[in-house]
């Protein structure tokens, strides 16, 4: 397995670029339009790889695909901004840390894979890092806010794991089923958008150019970089890059958007980047080969900003680097 550190690499490079998508959101989209940014980053990204991949589900792989997208895709986002905006200063995303961990209890259920002390204490590492990076003073504690945000993490774990279950369906590589997820996770956030947000606000220049990164680098490449990386790595490994969504958003923040980082939040990057990496060690054991290469997602992720962009995660918020 000498390629593997490349295959983590590269996998590495989807949470990344969905650390990207506070301040892209910020910058040049339009205010308090969640609902919106997820269907303009889900549906168009998967349309464009449909195409590309010229493959269709087959048999069970219709509801498969649509169980892997409402997962990934079409709860997760939505979850993921009710408690962004509901919850005070990052809040959302230090609750939805805890993804690693869900991700081993469902491995054990789904995949047979016993829990270790090392990835649970790595997990419960991760969180806390996570969380001194993007927990700020104050607000009240809201319940709506902290299910969702707990819900959110739930249904990217639960895609992540029932991915690496079901395998890959003959004749399909993770470009299709990248396309499947992507639109059907739209198709189900659609009808969601127009209810709630009513009508697509009127769009400038600057606004279709940061639809056009979302959709095309933040959504249909980077998926597809966690979906070919999901199946050369546990369900756990992949689910350890998440935190890199959180740390990426935080030095944009720093870099482009001026906010300060303070020395707990350094301390912060630091451990959650450590339990990143441990988590990246396999326990022992020969590598178990699977069918399939993809996530989730995350499909997210999702982990993880999986992450959807937010013109705001909350009005007192540090950015939120979620899939």
């Amino acid at each position: 397995m000498k390629r593997r550190p490349a295959i983590v690499l590269l996998t590495a490079l989807a949470p990344i670029s969905w650390g990207t998508t506070y301040a892209v959101t910020t910058e040049f989209l339009p205010s308090d339009r969640p609902l919106f940014t997820g269907l303009m980053r889900a549906l168009p990204a998967g349309l464009v790889l449909l195409g590309l991949a010229r493959v269709l589900p087959r048999g069970a792989w219709w509801w498969k695909a649509a169980v892997l997208g409402a997962l990934n895709i079409g709860a997760f986002f939505p979850l993921l901004f009710l408690a962004a905006y509901r919850l005070p200063g990052g809040m959302a995303a230090a609750v939805g840390s805890v993804g690693p961990l869900f991700v081993v209890g469902l491995s054990a259920v789904l995949l047979g894979q016993r829990p270790t002390v090392r990835g649970v204490l790595t997990g419960i590492v991760a969180a806390s890092g996570v969380s001194l990076v993007v927990l700020k003073a104050a607000g009240a504690f809201d319940p709506v806010g902290v299910l969702a945000a707990l819900a959110s993490a739930a249904s990217m774990s639960a895609g992540t794991v029932l991915t690496k279950r079901w395998g890959r369906p003959d004749g399909a590589g993770p470009l299709a089923l990248t396309a499947w997820q992507l639109t059907a996770g739209g198709l189900l956030i659609a009808p969601v958008a127009l209810l709630l947000e009513g009508a697509p606000p009127a769009l400038d220049g600057r606004a279709l150019g940061g639809y056009l990164y979302l959709a095309l680098a933040n959504t249909a490449v980077a998926y597809w970089l966690w979906f070919h990386g999901i199946g050369r790595l546990t369900a756990t490994q992949a689910t350890f890059l998440g935190p890199l969504s959180p740390l990426t958003a935080a030095v944009v923040g720093w870099a482009a958007l001026g906010q300060a980082l303070t020395p707990v939040q350094v301390v912060g990057m630091g451990v959650a980047f450590g339990a990143t990496v441990v988590g990246q060690l396999r326990s022992g054991g020969a590598p178990s080969r699977q069918t399939f290469s993809s996530l989730e997602m995350n499909a997210r992720k999702d982990s993880m900003d999986l992450t959807v962009g937010v013109r705001r995660c909350d009005v007192r918020s540090s950015p939120v680097g979620l899939p």
